[in-house]
């Protein structure tokens, strides 16, 4: 056996309202984590500016926090296996807020690139613990609602994040984003020690759980979708402030209300994209693909027109705010004995993806255009489509797919 248990903390022992409250400061936790890992989406033109380096460059900012995640994800949560999760967590939203604060002091882009090897820590560290604490924080019967609360988090962070931080920019400068994330992370941490009881290591997490894991055929499939879908999405919208400038010629006031019309539609991804999974996850997965390859593929063409520019936004954002609950689901359905083990892989694929996507897509950006690195992302989105279908096809006559098969 390759997981050990710990007595429980008393969790039927805490009232309702005291669960909601832990459960609540986790969902911001992860909130914060998110929104800042993504904040420079919406800044890269100033930041950039600022430290005299081109888009390609500041898309640095994406890619540090991404692969020192994925890193960090199986590191932290291996190394620090048999420590208390509140006392964990805590620190790493202290982490989160230096960081947050050096980036906004920051005389030089080596300092911001240095504080977003502190986020890429903090990202690997909490996602891996928090993700799965929902059923220790509150009665068994509430489990399953509390995990989709935290859950939640991940497509208001990734659509809401980039617009906020952006309408904050264009009013305060950036740096005042970063202080405002900086204040925020502070608060989030306070809420942290007040509600969370104690909760010491449930189930260790050893490497032989984590290799049994990837050995799995449902556990594969869901690192390659994820790694299509995450690369296809973050390789363009890492870039989608340059492109709305270049091609569709809107202004700094403009951008941000299409990003938060996006952020909308990404909300709404989410919840539909949810119902869609439990029951038809390939479908729920090759949709979401599809939809983000459409409106990847059209923008260089259709999005010339402030009109068409925001109709394919609300496409692209209903598209990728199915990804992540897509994608969690089918880790979770593969390791359903170990949810912290596949939050690990969940967290380390997605944000190695994160990486990958902003890196290949800086270097097409600087060596070709914005609208060229929507087309390369458009084909990768393609992919995901194509491989779900044959997955699907292959699987159907002799096994049934987690967590129903698409019939």
């Amino acid at each position: 056996m390759s997981t050990t248990t710990t007595p429980r903390t008393g969790t039927t022992s805490r009232t309702p309202l005291r669960g909601r409250l832990a459960v609540l400061s986790v969902t911001l936790g992860i909130f914060v984590v998110v929104t800042t890992e993504i904040l420079p989406i919406g800044l890269l033109r100033p930041i950039g500016a600022d430290f005299g380096v081109a888009d390609g460059t500041a898309g640095l900012m994406m890619t540090m926090p991404g692969l020192l995640a994925a890193v960090a994800a199986p590191a932290v949560t291996l190394a620090t296996a048999r420590a208390d999760r509140r006392l964990m967590l805590c620190a790493l939203v202290l982490l989160l807020a230096v960081a947050n604060f050096l980036t906004a002091a920051a005389t030089s882009y080596w300092l911001v690139l240095v504080a977003r090897v502190l986020v890429g820590i903090t990202i690997g560290g909490f996602w891996s613990i928090g993700a799965g604490l929902a059923g220790r924080l509150v009665r068994p019967a509430s489990a399953g609602r509390a995990t989709a609360v935290i859950f939640a988090a991940v497509p208001l962070g990734s659509v809401l994040g980039v617009p906020a931080g952006t309408l904050i920019g264009d009013l305060a400068g950036w740096r005042t984003a970063f202080v405002t994330m900086g204040l925020l992370s502070t608060g989030v941490l306070a809420l942290l020690l007040l509600t969370l009881p104690a909760l010491p290591p449930d189930r260790v997490t050893r490497p032989a759980v984590l290799r049994a894991l990837l050995r799995g055929p449902d556990t594969r499939f869901a690192l390659l979708m994820t790694f299509l879908v995450v690369l296809a999405h973050f390789g363009t919208y890492t870039y989608v402030t340059p492109f709305l400038r270049e091609f569709t010629h809107a202004g700094p006031g403009l951008i941000t209300g299409f990003l938060l019309v996006y952020g909308a539609a990404g909300v709404a991804g989410n919840f539909l994209g949810g119902a869609l999974v439990t029951h038809r996850p390939h479908t729920a997965f090759a949709s979401a693909a599809a939809t983000i390859a459409a409106a990847t593929a059209l923008l260089p063409v259709l999005g010339r027109s402030e009109a068409g520019a925001l109709a394919l936004l609300v496409l692209w954002g209903l598209g990728y705010g199915a990804v992540p609950v897509c994608s969690q689901t089918w880790f979770a359905r593969a390791a359903p004995r170990t949810p912290e083990a596949a939050t690990v892989l969940f967290t380390a694929s997605f944000q190695a993806t994160i990486a990958a996507g902003a890196l290949a897509g800086g270097h097409v950006v600087d060596h070709a255009s914005p609208g060229a690195v929507m087309w390369c992302g458009a084909a990768t989105a393609g992919l995901v489509v194509l491989a779900a279908r044959f997955h699907f096809v292959r699987t159907r006559p002799t096994t049934a797919e987690p967590p129903s098969s698409d019939r």
